[in-house]
This record gives C-alpha cells, structure tokens and sequence, in this order.
C-alpha cells in the first residue's frame, strides 16, 4: 500500500424542484454523480466522497412523510449496489452517504464505505442529530423528524488505499468522536455535509482543520451548492477542502460551482506530525471520566 494516496471530493447542486417526486431527484442526481465519480477517477483520484444524503435535495428544510420514500437498505439497496459495480469498474473507494431504512421504518442519516473491488466494508451512521430553525418562515435542519441517532459507534474501514472514518456534517461540532475516528487508526475523515451560510459558515474552516491537527489525520470536507427550490432557506456555500495533519489546505472548491476537487494524502506526514506533538501519548483518559456522566 502505497504512502501517496489521492483524495476526491465532489460537490455539487440540486437543480430539481422540490415538489418533484422522489425517484425524479434521486435518478437525477445519481446520473450527475455517476458523472462526476468518473471525472474524479480520471484524475487519479483513488478514494471519493460525496456529500450528505447525495441523492437529492436537503429535504430536512421540511418536515414531511414524503421522504420517507427516499430511504433505503444497506447494503442490499439498489444505489448501494449500483455504486458498489461502479467503484469495482474504477477501482476507487466510494463514501457514499445516503438515507437508510432499516427494517420497517427506522430511519438513520447514513455513509456506505465500498473498497476498490465493489467489497461493502460497512457503514456509519450519523451520531449527532441536529433540530434547528434556519429561518423565520418554518423551515430548519428539522433532521430529528427524519433520523435517529446513529447506534454504530465511530467505524474505521480498512480500504485498499487507506483507512477511512466517516463523521457527517452536524457532527463536525462534536471532538469526541473526531478523537476516537483518530484512536480507532483512521487515517482520513470524511465528512459529508449541508450546510448553509450564516451562524455556522465561519466555523467552516475551523473546526475541521482542529480536527485534524488534534487528532493527526487528513480530513476532506465536503458540502453541497445552491440554493434549493422551494424552501429556498440559505446558500450552500460549497468550499469544500481537504486539510492536512498540521492544518494546512491541499484544495478547496469555489463556493457556488459543481465541482470535484483532489488533493494527495501523505501518510508519511501522518506518522512525522504524530511523533511530534505526541498528543496521543499525552492524553490522559483516566482523568475525563466525568465527561460521559450525564451530570458532570
């Protein structure tokens, strides 16, 4: 396995009217992503990832049974096995964030991970559920209406490029879990996002990059653009970015353009950060018990 690996991300629109009905937004959009996969495998990227719930518009602007109807299994879904033939024909690693059912109707914000060779390594499924108004007019990131909080834990998958964690947008703002990304051996964090401009976009390019100095790993942020009919609650601000152990921005994308971004993972650079500022070696677990009571 080779030290140099390259990173994709892809951002993108949706340009289909909300009101449309669920199989027009997900045929639409996995058509453009197919597109782009390929766009990013022909740059020589080697493991890619896609923005939250890549399938269709952020629909938790609304809360309604209607998109029910988007979710489906994994990995015995048809867009999980699509993109399963897909990464074996490109031999690219997939983070592929969809919205998952299980059983017969629980709901969880999920991220397939599918190795090089079409493999189903497993999934991870969003720990931190947002409910927050985005607007005086009803709507919001009302995503506790549609998920639940994922029960998974915080997964490492050993890819045939590197080791992949996974955190989804809203959890961006939590260290816990970036912390144990890191202490279960990841070596990039991928974290798929919908994000809009206003309270959280300067924390954009803060949070993420103290991620991954804290924890000594590249992470590659990723988040959607435009601006979604009919809600029409923001700007997704796009920037998406890859950012080094030491903080430092290999790539970032336009804020407003579908775009595929690479970048090129050192895991030398991994190793020299990790044995210079030694913060796993420091850290002192035995003394943070109070942080899980739930009265500290």
């Amino acid at each position: 396995m080779s030290d140099q690996v390259k990173i994709g991300i892809i951002q993108a629109s949706n340009e289909v009217h909300g009101d449309e009905p669920v199989e027009v937004h997900k045929e639409k959009a996995i058509e453009k992503h197919i597109e782009l996969i390929k766009e990013a495998a022909a740059g020589g990227a080697q493991i890619i990832g896609l923005q939250e719930i890549f399938y269709g518009p952020y629909f938790c602007a609304e809360q309604s049974t209607k998109w029910y109807g988007a979710a489906e299994q994994i990995p015995e879904g048809p867009t999980t096995k699509r993109f399963q033939v897909l990464a074996r024909d490109l031999q690219v690693v997939i983070i592929l964030p969809i919205y998952e059912r299980e059983g017969i109707s629980t709901y969880y914000n999920t991220a397939a991970v599918i190795d090089a060779d079409g493999t189903y390594l497993g999934k991870y499924r969003k720990n931190h559920i947002p409910h927050v108004a985005a607007d005086n007019r009803g709507h919001g990131f009302w995503e506790k209406y549609y998920f639940k909080p994922g029960n998974l834990g915080y997964p490492v998958f050993d890819t045939a490029y590197a080791k992949v964690g996974v955190y989804i947008c809203y959890d961006r703002h939590f260290p816990e879990g970036a912390r144990l990304l890191g202490l279960h051996g990841a070596e990039v964090v991928f974290n798929p996002s919908a994000t809009v401009a206003g309270l959280s976009e300067y924390l954009w390019k803060l949070e993420q990059p103290a991620h991954a100095v804290a924890n000594g790993y590249y992470l590659a942020a990723i988040n959607r653009v435009g601006t979604e009919t009919p809600w029409e609650m923001g700007e997704f601000y796009g920037q998406s970015y890859v950012v080094d152990p030491r903080g430092n921005f290999l790539a970032v994308a336009s804020r407003d353009q579908d775009e595929v971004v690479i970048a090129e993972m050192d895991k030398k650079k991994i190793r020299e950060v990790r044995d210079t500022w030694q913060f796993y070696r420091d850290r002192r677990p035995e003394t943070y018990e109070r942080m899980t009571a739930l009265i500290p």
